[in-house]
């Protein structure tokens, strides 16, 4: 299955030298938090380019709902948001990042507000706070109730773009990120920019003396999922080709509460609606959640997603229901942009029960680094959810997603603002593909295939005989798409997403346990042995363990 695309160092053949060349300080490959809060750092320290993908509000970002969590409550404490999230992560977590994330929480609300960031508040004016899954107290930030996500866009945005320094570059594609300093195709070389494609200017070379990864997650690996269509794993497959680590990949996190109504895009309903009293019931009306853990509906994540997945075998049923009609007219008052989306489908919350089922929600795994954002390779940071620091451990606790791109792109950040010297000069970098087969695929119908299969066999549940079948698809796909060589944003995404599904079935196989968000029927309850993370990296057909209680490590230091 890794032959095909351990294979792939570049996804099309160049030559630097014939390109358009651009040049910057830090080149930061992402839009949402994690990517402009990031830039903003950066900022402090020279010229930075951000790359969109596609809009401002298509991002992963612009799609949250629940909050920012963040200790600030007169019965909250940070030991209390630390304790949670240690919990929730199932054993996992490195407990140094999770200690960042919370003692940075506070400070990042305040800053925050001071960029013009509009949070809920009460009738004295006071931050009003909810509560999520897993929280033992009322912590969590919120804009009009569920639409976070698109306030924190805007003030961010409105924040960069008040950076005389920062340009971003709307609508352009990183296929590639670029080695120098190595052998051809060898993955031990430097970072030093990337190779992007716009529709209106076509191909052309970033160079940068320091590269941030902030590309989001890959739920779209899955049939069922509440990312956008632009979450595709291209981060995680980029650093996979460069030669990065990538851990935890098997770690998916499914959210429990989709509206799912047949033929209709999947929308997130979010946690924050369980967190004011909602109940789950089943097709025959009766509440289960109390049967399955003694926090009900506001259970852990993978908790919940499990018991409703339980019900609809049982059932056999298409969904399951959340119900708000005890609320009556405060649901609409404090989910003012829910309301409004579900009266799209006719569906009155203080009449109606809400159809919903579990869908794929957060990549916990990503590029392996340290607090600052390093990577394993030179000249390459990743923060948000292309990154993986152990600080979600084995289940990402509610709300602190957010909290993440914002402490931790911050941080990295910083690190590319302190990187001293002048701009990388550009190299020769020439990518001669063994291949001269042009794509003739039906590439929805590969995507189609390939994110069914995931969804059936390395979805919530999951057993070693399936996914060693899934590991023999990816054996037949990769031989007719990887060595095909495309010329459309369509099929490169194509190609990240079977990178991504090849290496999460592969890290799903070998972790022979249940812990999280990962459940093997084959292998139920924790392993024996104490937990580690496992990463993965291109060339190397042997997993690499690190010890949970160390987390962040990287190895030897290495510069950004």
């Amino acid at each position: 299955m890794f032959e095909a695309i351990d294979h792939r160092r570049y996804l099309i053949p160049f030559r630097s030298a014939l390109l358009p060349q651009v040049f910057t300080d830090t080149l930061v490959i992402g839009s949402g938090a994690a990517g402009l809060r990031a830039a903003a750092a950066a900022a402090e320290g020279g010229e930075v380019i951000v790359l969109a993908k596609g809009a401002l509000d298509m991002s992963s970002t612009a799609w949250a709902q629940g909050g920012i969590a963040a200790a600030c409550g007169p019965d909250d404490t940070v030991d209390l948001h630390f304790e949670d999230t240690i919990r929730a992560g199932a054993g996992l977590c490195a407990p140094e990042a999770v200690r960042v994330l919370v003692d940075e929480a506070p400070g990042i609300i305040d800053e925050l507000i001071a960029h013009g960031m509009r949070f809920d508040r009460d009738e004295t004016g006071r931050p009003a706070l909810g509560r999520e899954g897993a929280h033992s107290v009322n912590r969590v930030h919120h804009t009009d109730g569920a639409a976070t996500g698109r306030e924190l866009v805007r003030c961010l945005a409105n924040w960069v773009a008040g950076l005389d320094v920062v340009r971003v570059f709307d609508g352009c594609f990183a296929l590639d990120l670029l080695t120098i300093g190595a052998g051809r195709d060898r993955v031990d070389g430097r970072v030093a920019g990337a190779i992007t494609f716009h529709e209106q200017f076509g191909l052309q070379i970033v160079w940068a003396r320091t590269t941030i990864l902030a590309c989001g997650g890959a739920g779209q690996v899955y049939r069922e999922t509440t990312n956008p269509k632009t979450a595709t794993g291209d981060g995680l497959a980029m650093a996979y080709r460069a030669g990065a680590e990538l851990a935890d990949l098997e770690f998916m996190q499914f959210h429990p509460t989709t509206l799912y109504v047949a033929g209709a895009e999947r929308a997130l309903i979010s946690e924050a609606v369980r967190g004011e009293g909602a109940h789950l019931l089943d097709h025959e009306g009766v509440r289960f959640m109390p049967e399955y853990h003694e926090l009900g509906e506001l259970a852990p994540r993978d908790v919940v997603s499990r018991a409703m997945e339980d019900r609809l075998a049982a059932t056999d049923a298409p969904s399951v229901f959340l119900d708000v009609r005890h609320l009556g007219e405060r649901f609409a008052k404090r989910f003012p942009t829910l309301a409004a989306e579900l009266a799209l489908f006719d569906i009155e919350p203080a009449r109606d029960l809400i159809p919903v089922r579990p869908s794929a929600h957060y990549t916990i795994g990503g590029a392996w680094t340290d607090l600052e954002g390093r990577t394993t390779m030179p000249g390459l940071l990743a923060t948000g959810e292309t990154a993986c620091l152990g600080l979600h451990g084995a289940n990402r606790l509610a709300s602190n997603s957010l909290l993440d791109t914002l402490v931790f792109g911050r941080r990295a950040g910083r690190l590319a603002a302190s990187v001293a010297g002048p701009p990388v000069a550009p190299a020769r970098i020439v990518s001669d593909i063994d291949t001269t087969s042009r794509a003739e695929l039906d590439l929805d119908d590969v995507r189609s295939s390939l994110r069914s299969v995931m969804w059936r066999n390395v979805g919530i549940r999951r057993d070693g005989t399936k996914l060693g079948d899934v590991e023999e698809m990816f054996e037949f796909w990769a031989r007719y798409t990887m060595d095909k060589i495309f010329d459309e944003i369509a099929g490169w995404e194509l190609q990240n997403l079977l990178t991504v599904g090849a290496i999460l079935t592969r890290a799903a196989r070998a972790r022979c346990e249940s812990r999280g968000t990962h459940e093997r029927s084959d292998h139920p309850g924790p392993a024996a042995e104490p937990p580690a993370h496992v990463g993965w990296r291109r060339g190397c057909g042997q997993p690499i363990l690190h010890p949970a209680d160390i987390g962040v490590k990287t190895g030897e230091e290495q510069p950004a």
